[in-house]
């Protein structure tokens, strides 16, 4: 396998440039045609990270999806959480999803286009998890996937995929995926950069990369929806097709040439990041949230930042929020007591008696983890990720045991946000607000939740510069 080498962000610049001022009136014409639900189903609470307005369940009970089916929107998420499940409970977790949305599509006669929205890195369950969607739907009767479309392009993250290749921006250089911190992952590690070659390392073979579709940008950039149509037409036996894309325009000429396929009969399951959501969702661009939207201003409590993950873009953006114009109180978690018995218990303890403290006297924190990572010296995947959610379970407990309203609340990470949302915040359906930065969401909770009407701000690890995560805390804490 040839090894890539990172390229410059200005050939992003360089990429071919044609007038697609055309494009968003066809796609209007498409999605109106199209009577699809969209059914997302999110591997860690960030995939709602380019929408709003739309529903977000924690839950996959039959009633629950059938509610969700019966919603007057387009679209609407379903937070699995799998990215932090084993691989016999991902298993488990995605039969009944399809069950349920097989069940309730039918009730509800509506049919539906299926997205395993995961990590713009290509982290997660992959695949596993469209591979068991596919095998229980069509068991459960439903007509056969022609195919699987691999989409991580997410514009907001710096994830683009250029000659099949993709790639993360770090600073001014876009690195090819199998290069980063993100591909040495303990429990979702991988080498290629290609994306047919990722297919057939992430398939065992199973995939052969010379028979992946893919759709090439020099197409969408010519507006050529025939071919891309053809192309789509002409996979078959869930064959493989990558798409890449630049920017959001590429991303709306591919979804009118794939809802023209879809209506000639063809069925396709989505492995994508956060963008062909916003597009398939028909949900339009909003203005990021401000300061008024998500602050009450008769809490004077202070605001609490929990900080979880370990990739190294957090751990800059922690260290750049100590620089914070207004005054944080930094306490560190020893996720490492983990190891001791009832070590975690009391450490959980003794850290919400001092954040309790400092949030009702005004003043906000930042909860954190040690950033030297706990890993065990084992090559077993899923005995890490048992480790990694008993921290996970604590960290957050932290939130859930807390006897004040803080004044917000930021979490760090994509293990760390979900279970601060569905175990310590209780939160059983939320509405997507917007974002407030760029691919950073904020749930609004509902009425069940522990603090019923609180805008939560769900921060990806991955997402952001180094001086995101201060601008974030310090326009909660004061600024315009």
């Amino acid at each position: 396998m040839e090894q890539v080498q990172p390229v410059e962000i200005s050939i992003l610049a360089q990429l071919p440039a044609t007038d697609r001022s055309g494009v968003g009136a066809l796609l209007s014409e498409e999605l109106a045609q199209s009577a699809q639900k969209v059914v997302v189903l999110d591997d860690d609470p960030t995939g709602v990270q380019t929408v709003h307005g739309v529903p977000v369940y924690t839950d996959w009970t039959p009633q629950t999806v059938r509610q969700a089916f019966e919603e007057p929107g387009r679209m609407f998420f379903i937070l699995t959480n799998s990215r932090s499940m084993t691989v016999p409970q991902t298993t488990a977790a995605h039969r009944e999803i399809a069950e349920a949305v097989n069940l309730a599509a039918r009730a509800a006669g509506k049919d539906y286009i299926l997205i395993s929205r995961s990590d713009s890195t290509l982290r997660g369950h992959y695949p596993l998890e469209t591979a068991v969607l596919r095998e229980t739907l069509e068991s459960c009767g439903a007509a056969p996937f022609d195919g699987e479309i691999l989409y991580p392009f997410f514009l907001e993250g710096g994830r683009f995929t250029l000659n099949n290749i993709h790639y993360v921006k770090e600073g001014d250089q876009l690195i090819p995926a199998g290069q980063t911190e993100f591909a040495k992952d303990r429990s979702f590690g991988y080498t290629a950069s290609a994306l047919p070659d990722w297919c057939a390392e992430k398939s065992g073979g199973a995939v052969r990369a010379e028979e992946v579709v893919c759709i090439s940008l020099e197409d969408l950039r010519a507006m050529d929806y025939d071919k891309i149509t053809q192309q789509l037409l002409s996979v078959k036996n869930f064959g493989k097709v990558i798409v890449n894309s630049a920017d959001y325009q590429d991303v709306e000429v591919f979804a009118v040439a794939f809802l023209r396929a879809l209506r000639t009969g063809k069925r396709f399951l989505f492995r994508s990041a956060a963008a062909v959501t916003r597009v398939l969702g028909g949900v339009p661009e909003r203005p990021l949230l401000t300061r008024a939207e998500l602050v009450p201003q008769e809490n004077r409590n202070g605001g609490v930042v929990l900080i979880g993950s370990h990739v190294n873009k957090t751990t800059q953006q922690m260290e750049e929020l100590r620089s914070c114009r207004y005054p944080i109180a930094f306490i560190q978690f020893d996720q490492h007591l983990v190891l001791q018995p009832g070590g975690l218990e009391g450490e959980v303890k003794r850290v919400v008696a001092l954040a309790q403290d400092k949030i009702r006297a005004g003043q906000s924190v930042a909860v954190y983890t040690r950033r030297d990572r706990f890993d065990l010296p084992t090559g077993d995947p899923d005995k890490q990720l048992e480790v990694s959610v008993r921290i996970s379970d604590a960290v957050t407990s932290i939130i859930g045991l807390l006897e004040v309203r803080p004044n917000f609340i930021i979490a760090k990470g994509g293990i760390t946000s979900s279970d601060v949302g569905t175990k310590a915040l209780r939160v059983h359906r939320a509405e997507v607000m917007g974002q407030i930065k760029p691919g950073i969401p904020v749930w609004m909770t509902g009425p069940e939740s522990k603090f019923p009407g609180m805008p939560y701000v769900i921060f990806p690890g991955n997402v952001g510069e180094r001086e995101t995560l201060r601008e974030v805390v310090e326009l909660l804490m004061g600024d315009a």
